[in-house]
């Protein structure tokens, strides 16, 4: 399921927790169906699925230290996957010379995000943030459309998703088109990712409502279920 929706989207962002702790790979595992040869005969070969997601990194303070062993580097030379664009508050020349050509030696590249935010001063605190600074979600969206990108997938980690359900429960913007959540039955434990946003107090001082979905559906697969819908 994952790697299906991986392959129906633009881009895929994580927060930089996320890159440091997991170094993910960000692609497509799905392979395209049997290759040809120019004259229509079929050459055995299954290569990587042609519709690759464009990783994305949250890194306001470009503290991920990207090298060629990180697993999309090593993926993306492959040819198995698409270089990072790392969004970072820092001017891309304030990033260390040796990370630059690293990305951008894939075809990826640092990015400067505009309108960095002080914690408590609003929207979207976004995953990776230092303890004072993040993102504001809608100057992330909106620097991922001037990039060309027409959809993306928030995979990880939880600030990143805790942040954004947050806007969508204190109704401040809509940015969310549907939601997916994958029930297995594993307890992950305390060490685990917790998705829980916190909870948004209105003007009047009394709690928002809750989020509820909409035309949903569920989808067992093997022990899993996957829900998917869409936020009222």
């Amino acid at each position: 399921m994952t790697h299906f929706l991986r392959s129906r989207h633009a881009a895929i962002l994580v927060g930089v927790g996320t890159a440091v702790a997991d170094d993910p790979g960000l692609n497509c595992k799905i392979l395209s169906p049997l290759s040809s040869s120019p004259e229509g005969v079929g050459n055995g070969k299954r290569e990587q699925h042609p519709n690759q997601p464009r990783p994305i990194i949250l890194d306001p303070s470009a503290r991920w230290e990207v090298s060629e062993k990180s697993k999309v580097i090593q993926l993306a030379r492959l040819k198995q996957g698409l270089g990072p664009f790392i969004f970072t508050a820092k001017k891309v020349e304030e990033v260390p010379e040796e990370r630059r050509a690293v990305v951008e030696g894939v075809g990826g590249k640092y990015v400067r995000v505009e309108g960095l935010k002080a914690k408590g001063e609003g929207e979207g605190k976004g995953e990776g943030a230092t303890s004072r600074e993040s993102f504001a979600w809608a100057d992330v969206l909106r620097t991922i459309k001037e990039e060309g990108l027409d959809s993306v997938m928030i995979e990880g980690g939880g600030s990143v998703i805790n942040s954004l359900l947050a806007l969508e429960q204190a109704g401040e913007q809509e940015l969310v088109d549907s939601v997916i959540v994958t029930i297995a039955p594993t307890w992950l434990g305390a060490g685990g990712v917790l998705v829980c946003p916190p909870r948004v107090v209105g003007r009047d001082g009394q709690p928002a409502p809750p989020v509820r979905l909409r035309d949903v559906s569920w989808q067992p697969l093997g022990e899993d279920v996957v829900l998917c819908g869409k936020i009222l």
